[in-house]
């Protein structure tokens, strides 16, 4: 349970990371949950700033 717990927070804290980028925080929660929040950190560091409307 313990290591459910940490998984979902480390994949919050990457969507928190991604909300000014390109897919947003919700983009980037669920693509840390579906692969893994390494990834996910990879993903968010490989995207560009959103632009702005």
């Amino acid at each position: 349970m313990l290591a459910w717990t940490i998984y979902v927070a480390a994949c919050f804290l990457v969507g928190i990371f991604g909300i000014n980028k390109k897919f947003g925080f919700w983009g980037y929660f669920f693509g840390s949950i579906l692969l893994s929040p390494v990834v996910g950190i990879i993903l968010l560091f490989a995207s560009d700033p959103r632009k702005p409307t």
